[in-house]
């Protein structure tokens, strides 16, 4: 499966994006999926996670009550909703999926497990300007 973010851009503080990240080549619906993030000059770091049904979803504290994730598998997409965006915000935002490590966990991977994760896609650039 390939994936292929889209959504990010340049915001104002307060503004809203929403990413989408489409998967091609075989059915989405099989993986957990979430989002990561890693500004300039910082390590990678988790966002959210929902699992394959849809019916659970975890976030890292800094963005609980501003972001929502969800999903269509019908469509084969992932959508992170980002409201009252910040400049703390600004980073690249990874799309990923995996059918192994449960959504649950990922908030508690170590930075150097997150390769063990399936599938990456490249990343959409949010610039949250002050």
């Amino acid at each position: 499966v390939q994936l292929v973010e889209s959504g990010g851009g340049l915001v104002q503080t307060g503004g809203s994006l929403r990413l989408s990240c489409a998967a091609s080549g075989r059915s989405f619906s099989s993986y957990h999926a979430g989002w990561f993030r890693q500004a300039p000059g910082k390590e990678r770091e988790f966002v959210s996670a929902i699992t394959w049904s849809g019916d659970n979803t975890y976030y890292t504290d800094s963005v609980k009550g501003r972001f929502t994730i969800s999903r269509d598998n019908s469509k084969n997409t992932v959508y992170l909703q980002m409201n009252s965006l910040k400049p703390e915000d600004t980073a690249v935002y990874y799309c990923v999926g995996d059918r192994g490590v449960k959504a649950s966990g990922w908030d508690t991977l170590d930075p150097s497990s997150y390769g063990y994760l399936e599938v990456w896609g490249q990343g959409t650039l949010v610039t949250v300007s002050s």
